[in-house]
């Protein structure tokens, strides 16, 4: 009975890995490289060079939205931090009567400013912003069904590491027989290793990624006890009405002792955010938010100041167990509140992740080659399979290659700069998928593995010609984004390369058998 419960959860396993292992692989990928999307973005924008202080930066800023968008709805500034070090503003214009709000491009409402308010001219890009939003937004997709796509794959996700944890029965102590030369057996021992090696990490990313947009996949809680989802969510994150223009002009008030006040009241925590309503107008109201990464619940605190005098007017923070137990969820999948060390610990958990999923795609393959009639020749499905599998585990992996390189490679000048940045990635993934179909199945995965390799080793060099910071000079600067950016450009690059040479030097098992046979008949 136990034997036969172990086997229809391998079953189980098994094909919940293979249905979604593609796109799960390219979550895990995306979303690993997000925990340092700001540092990727900082990458992506060399021209970003100097630090600013919170404070005087917001006020500046605020200066600069004063000049030249005085009549907007609403501003909203994010002030410079360690991470990132600039000024982002957003407005929101002034509404006109009768008139339908026009969807704007990028830039015509936004900018970056440096410590003192002025304009930082930096090339267009999505950066890093744009790995985190495809590891659940995906891309050239409408929104929504990319979200019901991404938790289908996540609830298989969570089916097939409980069913894998009832499969293996020595499941721990094949984490200590990583074996190499093996086949299958080398194949099954690294799927085993990487899942042991932060199964706790894997089962709470999964987990609290479905935690995440709970109300998207299961709705009929919302339905059954509120008129529209808007109801809903204004009950639950309560926050002030629009207030119409009164007409009557007034200053703000500084907002130095403002986001003082609301960094004292929250032990001294940065300040993530700050909006500014009706700006100009005396029913001006200003909404500093605590920053997300100095909790590990996602949902900040925030406060409301009367523009005009400065007044506390209103506090909010998450309320109810339920509410703060989904800030908490969210805060764990995103992992903005981790500092450096655990930053890194989350990162290496996800590229643990990402070879799991993509040993036990390689493991389907291998395993059932062997048991096919005709090895040499498999069926349609199995080929279809196998490319897939090259394309997903090098294709995507080289497309984030060509990302950064675009980023250097296209003029600053181009339109539509940011968006052919992404379109390079996916025309390189897409071109490895079709390499991939013309190919015989071993010399796909030697090419298209020596292809990444080849881009990532192209990124520090294209970096050093293009731009004036690259890891020589952040040597002598302490320049050390640059440094690290490039050393893990590298280590992946040989990462790629060592696995090239072992696809290149690898024997197929039928060809090992015809040669054991050859030289039994020679010795007789």
């Amino acid at each position: 009975m136990k034997e036969s419960f172990r086997q229809s959860m391998a079953w189980l396993h098994t094909w919940t890995g293979l249905m979604f292992g593609w796109l799960l692989f390219a979550m895990f990928v995306t979303g690993t490289a997000a925990y340092f999307q700001q540092e990727i973005s900082r990458w992506m924008r060399p021209e970003l060079v100097t630090t600013a202080d919170p404070v005087s930066a917001t006020q500046a800023a605020i200066g600069y939205l004063q000049a030249r968008q005085p009549d907007a709805k609403s501003w909203f500034i994010t002030p410079p931090t360690a991470r990132s070090p600039v000024a982002e503003v957003f407005w929101q214009p002034k509404e006109v009567e009768a008139q339908q709000p026009t969807r704007r491009k990028r830039g015509e409402t936004s900018a970056t400013l440096d410590g003192h308010g002025h304009p930082v001219t930096v090339r267009e890009t999505r950066g890093g912003f744009f790995l985190y939003r495809f590891h659940f937004d995906l891309h050239y997709m409408p929104v929504m069904w990319a979200r019901y796509l991404v938790g289908v794959a996540a609830m298989f996700m969570l089916v097939a590491i409980v069913s894998g944890i009832v499969t293996h029965k020595k499941i721990f102590a094949d984490f200590f027989m990583l074996r190499f030369g093996k086949g299958q057996r080398s194949w099954l021992d690294a799927h085993i290793v990487t899942a042991v090696f932060a199964l706790p990490f894997y089962l709470m990313i999964t987990y609290t990624g479905l935690v995440t947009l709970a109300t998207q996949y299961m709705p009929w809680g919302v339905m059954a006890n509120y008129a529209s989802t808007d109801t809903f969510f204004e009950e639950l994150f309560p926050g002030r009405k629009d207030v119409p223009r009164s007409g009557v002009a007034a200053p703000l008030v500084p907002i130095s002792p403002l986001m003082a006040m609301a960094s004292r009241s929250w032990d001294n925590a940065a300040i993530g955010f700050v909006q500014i309503a009706n700006p100009g107008d005396s029913t001006a109201t200003i909404t500093i938010t605590r920053a997300a990464d100095t909790a590990i619940g996602a949902r900040g605190e925030s406060m409301v100041f009367a523009g005009q005098t400065g007044t506390l007017m209103n506090r909010h923070a998450p309320e109810g167990g339920a509410l703060a137990t989904q800030s908490v969820m969210v805060g764990l999948h995103a992992g903005r509140y981790a500092g450096w060390g655990l930053r890194w610990l989350y990162f290496l958990s996800g590229m643990g992740g990402t070879i799991m999923v993509g040993s036990g795609l390689v493991l389907w393959t291998v395993k059932r080659r062997a048991k096919l009639p005709d090895p040499a020749h498999p069926h349609f499905g199995f080929r279809l399979v196998e490319r897939l599998n090259i394309a997903a585990i090098t294709g995507l992996p080289a497309g984030l290659a060509a990302y950064f390189l675009a980023n250097r490679l296209q003029p600053t000048t181009m339109p539509d700069r940011a968006n052919w940045e992404i379109n390079s990635l996916f025309l390189i993934w897409g071109g490895v998928l079709l390499w991939a179909c013309i190919r015989s199945q071993r010399r796909a995965w030697v090419e298209s593995l020596s292809f990444a390799a080849s881009l990532f080793a192209a990124v520090p060099i294209v970096n050093a010609l293009t731009v004036s910071r690259n890891m020589l000079t952040g040597l002598m600067t302490g320049d050390w984004l640059f440094v690290a950016f490039d050393m893990v450009m590298l280590v992946v690059a040989l990462a790629f390369g060592w696995a090239a040479r072992k696809a290149a030097r690898a024997t197929p098992k039928a060809a090992r058998v015809a040669r054991q046979a050859s030289k039994e008949l020679t010795t007789v």
